[in-house]
């Protein structure tokens, strides 16, 4: 289990570790050299099957790090403060509400930090981004909207003791625990990296991901400047658009996402590893951000932020930019923000018992969950029967017939037997439902 965060590199004392592409276009660590680190490298793996009990899951890794006098909630971890809403400076110019650009540039400005490290356009085109440093606003800005491909922080963090001042660090789940479980080893990193900015995610997409929407779109090859969530003003949060270059036609292409069906549900191109991360929220994080997706904020295809406050620090920022008039925030109760990333939850709580159940026939190596007691019906364990399925299937399809039409044909039947288990499923949760309030 793999998702290319590259502290596994960054660990490693020999330097025998290396990333590169795989097969099926993850970034995995790769030996390059004679490794004598006797397993160092998997003490920061947020996959390590065999962690120390004191770390052994997000709730005892928030215990070392998250220390502040703090709420807490089984499902979304510690907490001060939740909201939705939206920053008026960079809104319109990120692919949410600006939330990651602004607590970014107020972190630099305000002198908390000296540097931020994110994902931005990388020089080498075939890599597309990658982690690079931000010393100033006007590069956090250059950096505010989702990527989804795939990138390490190996480098970044081999280069990160010589780089003078502090430094925060903008990441997704998995990410984010590898930084903790480095700072965990090493104090000086936690000096080093004083706050830590959370990006709720969906699962990890394979460099696939982003050669299939672009043929959609009409290019082929040479596909340059690729981005994931163009905004529709005038529609839904959710109704965006993928687009990249045609450097043939040196003409920008795009594709509504909508067109192309569920392409997060169904876990098409995903990690393996994303289906037994069982860390909705980034609980990890100094601040968590997400999509507001509920009544009414998924209605302004502007983009609305779900906050979710984890540190007096993060929450301090947070009141200071509502009462200067900057930040458009709301107090959220935990119900509406469970409910806000119930597919999520769902999938990553409900269905992981099932999911670690046959990894276990299996004989693979599972490193230790949470909400692994959880009655999964039989219906949705056909739904995550099919969803595993249709993850690796994606994958080998693409690997051999990298054509989007193909592709297409051959996902269809399986992609129709997912979207009939998922409906039933759905139908019959929801009669359920009905006669409990009966």
């Amino acid at each position: 289990m793999c998702v290319g965060c590259g502290l596994c590199v960054y660990q490693c004392p020999s330097g025998a570790l290396e990333m590169g592409w795989n097969e099926y276009g993850f970034l995995t660590p790769n030996l390059a050299g004679e490794c004598n680190s006797q397993g160092e490298c998997l003490t920061v793996c947020p996959f390590n099957p065999h962690p120390e009990k004191k770390i052994s899951t997000e709730n005892e890794i928030s215990q070392n790090f998250l220390t502040d006098e703090l709420n807490h909630h089984p499902k979304i971890g510690k907490y001060k403060g939740i909201y939705a809403g939206y920053s008026d400076d960079y809104r319109l110019s990120s692919s949410s509400g600006g939330l990651a650009t602004y607590i970014s540039a107020e972190l630099l400005e305000q002198g908390i930090v000296d540097h931020v490290i994110s994902i931005k356009e990388s020089p080498n085109r075939e890599m597309h981004y990658e982690y690079a440093v931000s010393s100033n606003k006007d590069a956090v800005i250059s950096s505010s909207k989702t990527r989804y491909y795939p990138v390490t922080l190996a480098k970044m963090l081999r280069d990160l003791h010589p780089l003078e001042g502090r430094v925060a660090i903008v990441g997704v789940a998995c990410f984010i625990k590898a930084v903790r479980l480095a700072q965990y080893r090493d104090p000086e990193l936690k000096k080093k990296i004083p706050f830590l900015i959370g990006i709720i995610c969906g699962g990890l997409k394979s460099k696939f991901f982003t050669e299939y929407l672009a043929r959609k779109a009409g290019v082929i090859e040479n596909i340059q400047q690729p981005q994931y969530r163009i905004k529709n003003l005038q529609g839904s949060a959710g109704d965006y658009s993928f687009g990249c270059l045609d450097s043939q036609t040196n003409s920008n292409k795009t594709i509504r996402m909508k067109t192309v069906g569920d392409m997060w549900g169904t876990g098409l191109f995903k990690a393996n590893a994303c289906d037994f991360c069982d860390d909705v929220t980034t609980e990890l994080a100094d601040i968590s951000l997400g999509d507001a997706w509920i009544k009414p904020y998924h209605l302004d295809g502007r983009g609305t932020n779900l906050i979710i406050t984890r540190s007096a620090l993060s929450d301090k920022l947070i009141q200071q930019g509502i009462q200067q008039k900057r930040l458009n925030l709301e107090p959220l109760t935990i119900e509406r923000l469970l409910f806000s990333q119930k597919g999520s939850f769902n999938h990553r709580h409900t269905g992981l018992s099932y999911r670690v159940k046959l990894a276990g026939k299996n004989n693979c190596l599972i490193p230790p969950k949470r909400f692994v007691r959880e009655k999964v019906s039989f219906d949705f364990k056909i739904v995550q029967l099919l969803r595993m399925k249709i993850r690796r299937k994606s994958l080998d399809v693409w690997k051999n017939y990298p054509d989007a039409l193909l592709f297409d044909k051959k996902m269809n039947f399986s992609l129709k037997l997912l979207k009939g288990a998922t409906t039933f499923y759905h139908y019959k949760k929801a009669a359920l439902n009905k006669l409990k309030i009966k």
